[in-house]
């Protein structure tokens, strides 16, 4: 392929799309607002000394369930799947080869290998890889989770924000607002 194929590649094919509605764009806010509020109020509850179930991969899924609520990333399959998923790939490795790997060599076996997974089981989340790095990069208080890590914080805190999803994304008496579109 000659390079000039190659960039053609990266000229623009669309336009740009439109700005959302500003309803759209409130009830965006409101959900990630009162997700992540909630996710505070838990992780202060169950462990006040740090910040256990205030992970950066919850704040990526509170982007996508409310900001794009529509897409398949968002859909409770993917939410939950991706992260337990993601989350149990990285805890496999890690006690897998934790000790023989190098670190740059786990981290990137945990996020590519994440990506694997939730392809083939159709769970396709992308903050997965980041719930899947955190555990690699994490401190001993994460890392001594081990197969806990999947229950708590991961699965406890994707179904937290799921119920939060559910509640908030409904409430709009916008018809074309509604969460979700598919379980399963």
């Amino acid at each position: 392929m000659s390079l000039r194929r190659y960039f053609a590649k990266m000229r623009t094919k669309e336009t740009r799309p439109t700005r959302k509605s500003l309803s759209k764009i409130l009830w965006s806010t409101l959900g990630a607002f009162v997700s992540i509020y909630f996710m505070s109020f838990f992780s202060h509850m169950f462990s006040p000394q740090d910040g256990f179930f205030l992970l950066g991969s919850f704040g990526a899924s509170a982007v996508l369930i409310y900001g794009a609520p529509e897409v398949s990333f968002s859909q409770p399959r993917n939410l939950i799947g991706g992260h337990i998923l993601s989350a149990t790939v990285s805890v496999f490795l890690v006690k897998m080869f934790g000790q023989s790997l190098e670190f740059g060599t786990l981290c990137a076996l945990s996020v590519s290998l994440s990506i694997l997974v939730m392809h083939l089981t159709m769970t396709m989340h992308p903050p997965g890889g980041a719930t899947a790095l955190i555990f690699v990069i994490g401190s001993e208080h994460i890392q001594s989770l081990g197969w806990m890590y999947p229950i708590t914080p991961i699965a406890t805190g994707a179904l937290l924000m799921l119920l939060v999803a559910l509640v908030i994304n409904n409430l709009s008496t916008n018809t074309k607002r509604h969460y979700p579109l598919y379980w399963y």
